[in-house]
């Protein structure tokens, strides 16, 4: 007999029933270390005071209106990540994947405003993950998820990562503009090259085309700049954003410059909860703490400790791990046996840890994670890959 909820997740036998900073615990009072943050979610980590208070501050006035009046929360929330980032304006949502829509949607349209509608291919990158809308699996591409769902969404063409020669032969005449992670998360924790985002850039520009980039997983502050894409030294022309953006509440966001956003006039795109005053206040709460002086070069250094920690583990436990690789606190670790295995001996140990494509292990901690945190995950990644190794070790030697 089917459960009560829909059987398309294969939970873990876990259930929490709170958590504070990068701590979780369950209803029978087991301790764990949250290294996945809720797929790197979870920002300020669990139970922030900030941020808890600022919800219920606001819940406790007004939730939700809808868009068809102003939302003060809304437009401050705005105004901000204009005041911090490349945008002019930005158009707020409820998840990743409803900003890839809204990112797609709106270059498609700038194009065809601009007196050109044949142009609205976009090209996007092996490894890539969009989200699960009919739109965002067909940018992603993985055929695994396209299954069983009738025709693909057309319009998306897909090209090795990092390979600027590919991009090149890639654009046509009816090439809109391209879509990248700058660390492929779901992919492999993949991070791009400098460079390839920068001749990304300067092809699209060259061709007249648009420059999208999906930092859903990688904005925020989760590589130790506000978005991933200023490591590069380069803006795109519209950005997706969410995940760590509303510290665990629902909330997304796209980002553009002004002559992209203004394609969005009434009645071109809309959502009836995204940007409420609840969603806006978190995402508010999340700015303070996110931009006060420091703190993402606290990230940037934590997420340096955690990376030397990690490849000293890859190389005592070969066996276990061919190395390590990410950028800040998005980090993967390549595994040799099945990355479930690891993922279930890291449990085991205390630490909670998350898979990702390309056999990876992905540790994505919140970014208030302390170095006290970091050094016992390592001790219990450390002891679970031991684990590990001394299995591969017997197995080898029957």
């Amino acid at each position: 007999m089917i459960s009560a909820l829909m059987p398309n997740y294969a939970r873990a036998d876990l259930a929490f029933e709170r958590g504070e900073g990068a701590w979780l615990w369950t209803g029978d009072g087991r301790r764990l270390l949250d290294f996945g943050s809720g797929i790197a979610t979870a920002s300020l980590g669990h139970g922030h005071p900030h941020l808890v208070k600022a919800i219920a501050d606001q819940a406790a006035k007004v939730m939700h209106t809808s868009n068809l009046y102003r939302i003060p929360q809304a437009e401050r929330l705005a105004q901000r990540l204009v005041d911090a980032t490349f945008a002019d304006s930005v158009f707020f949502c409820n998840s990743g994947a409803e900003a890839n829509e809204g990112m797609i949607k709106m270059m498609r349209r700038a194009m065809s405003d601009a007196g050109k509608p044949e142009k609205y291919r976009l090209i996007c990158f092996e490894g890539a993950f969009h989200g699960r809308t009919l739109a965002t699996l067909a940018a992603t591409g993985n055929a695994h998820y396209l299954e069983g769902f009738g025709p693909v969404v057309d319009g998306f063409d897909h090209v090795p990562f990092n390979n600027m020669n590919a991009v090149r032969d890639a654009i046509g005449p009816a090439t809109c503009g391209i879509i990248v992670e700058p660390v492929q998360g779901e992919g492999g924790v993949r991070p791009a090259d400098m460079q390839f985002l920068r001749d990304l850039r300067a092809v699209c520009d060259e061709y007249g085309i648009i420059l999208g980039m999906d930092e859903v997983q990688t904005g925020i502050g989760r590589t130790g700049k506000l978005y991933a894409h200023e490591w590069a030294g380069i803006t795109p022309d519209v950005m997706s954003s969410a995940k760590g953006i509303g510290g665990g509440f629902p909330l997304g966001a796209v980002l553009a410059k002004e002559q992209f956003a203004k394609v969005l006039v009434p009645g071109t795109h809309g959502t009836t909860y995204g940007g409420n005053p609840l969603a806006c206040a978190a995402g508010n709460a999340v700015l303070d703490i996110i931009l006060a002086p420091g703190f993402l070069e606290e990230v940037e250094r934590k997420g340096r400790k955690l990376m030397q920690a990690l490849e000293q583990i890859a190389k005592e436990f070969p066996t276990v791990f061919e190395g390590a690789r990410g950028l800040g606190l998005l980090l993967g670790m390549k595994c040799v046996v099945p990355q479930g295995k690891v993922q279930a001996a890291c449990v085991a140990e205390g630490l909670m840890a998350i898979t990702a494509g390309d056999n990876v292990l992905r540790l994505a901690p919140p970014l208030v994670v302390t170095d006290s945190d970091i050094e016992e995950a390592v001790a219990m990644l450390r002891k679970a890959a031991s684990k590990v190794a001394a299995e591969v070790g017997r197995a080898a030697a029957q």
